[in-house]
């Protein structure tokens, strides 16, 4: 029972910790897309997320090496753990939503979607939408060490599929926060308020749901996958990468300098004197392409345990389906009102929504 409790409140005590290391580690000072709606300048955004992952990664081996906390304490305490990130996310999404004006939408809408956009404290120092993103990065991935290390403790040995899958894991949260000023320009900051959806979808859904594939194989046979195998899922997920990763990069550079060429391409615009449109290089290839990125990176992910068969690893890829396809459809529905007639050109010069060739 002492466990438990102490296992519910861990990621409480987890979350704290990263968010005194982000607002005492040195951070660098970016402008971002959206404006402030006082000043009418660029929201500043202050980042340090690798800084914060890599102490955070030196604090969890420190504490275990010493012996005060167990390498896989985050995989024994893992049920109580999760129901202690639900709470916290929960409780969260109840404090920044209902103090806050309603949006003119039902209650469960604005709880759901919620009614600030940018929510900022400490003077800026601490942005909610960058901290949730943060939060959820950094225990995703103290949550695959600590289920990792369970698996070497238990067998001896780390199986190829587990690497990869944790190998695969790590990259995602890595790259994520290498590139965080790129993410200030993506629909998340620019569009999405902080609500149930981003607050507890950030800390519960995030750190212990991405990894659904490890946690479900962790504690199974060694599925024996030849090296063909591996890399042929390793290809899957750093194709999706490059398409997501690629895309991001190529918008972010469209939308931070304009006639800058990205990876040698010049952009090729439309534009109606006010607002102008990508038409070319990964924004040639579909008008969402980086959501194929995102659902080929999941599906990578999905088949590295090596147990295609078991429904629970297909979890992850799927909800990126469900998630983006409706997305998708909103999406457009937004660009079809501010865009207007040049975003009817643009349809007709990029035809497909995510799926080059097919949808």
């Amino acid at each position: 029972m002492k466990e438990q409790i102490i296992g519910f409140f861990t990621p409480w005590i987890a979350y704290l910790v990263i968010t005194l290391l982000h607002y005492l580690l040195p951070g660098k000072w970016m402008a971002g897309y959206i404006k402030d709606d006082k000043s009418g300048t660029p929201l500043q955004y202050r980042l340090n997320g690798k800084w914060v992952l890599i102490t955070s990664i030196l604090l969890w081996f420190v504490l275990g090496y010493l012996n005060w906390i167990p390498f896989d304490w985050l995989y024994t305490v893992r049920w109580s753990g999760l129901a202690g990130a639900c709470t916290f996310g929960l409780l969260f999404s109840l404090w920044v939503v209902l103090p806050q004006n309603s949006t003119g939408k039902a209650w469960y809408a604005d709880f759901y979607l919620g009614r600030l956009k940018n929510p900022q404290f400490r003077g800026g120092h601490i942005d909610a939408k960058m901290w949730l993103y943060l939060i959820g990065a950094v225990m995703l991935q103290l949550n695959v060490l600590g289920f990792v290390s369970h698996h070497y403790l238990t067998n001896g040995t780390i199986y190829p599929s587990v690497l990869l899958c944790a190998v695969m894991l790590t990259y995602f949260v890595w790259d994520y926060l290498t590139f965080e000023k790129v993410h200030l320009y993506t629909y998340d900051f620019i569009a999405e308020r902080v609500g149930l959806k981003l607050g507890w979808g950030c800390l519960t859904f995030y750190p212990y749901f991405y990894m659904i594939a490890l946690w479900a194989a962790i504690d199974l046979p060694n599925p024996e996958l030849s090296v063909g195998q591996l890399f042929l899922f390793g290809l899957i997920f750093l194709g999706g990468w490059a398409l997501a990763r690629g895309a991001n990069m190529q918008k972010y550079f469209f939308k931070t300098a304009p006639e800058k060429a990205f990876l040698g391409i010049q952009p090729s615009i439309l534009s109606d004197g006010n607002k102008s449109l990508l038409v070319n290089g990964f924004w040639g290839l579909s008008r969402h392409i980086n959501y194929l990125g995102e659902i080929l990176m999941g599906t990578g992910i999905a088949l590295s345990v090596g147990y295609p068969s078991m429904l629970w690893v297909w979890l992850y890829p799927l909800y990126y389906v469900a998630l983006l396809v409706p997305r998708q459809w909103s999406d457009d529905k937004i660009c079809k009102a501010k865009y207007g007639a040049l975003w009817d050109q643009y349809t007709q010069k990029v035809k497909y929504r995510i799926i080059p060739y097919i949808y």
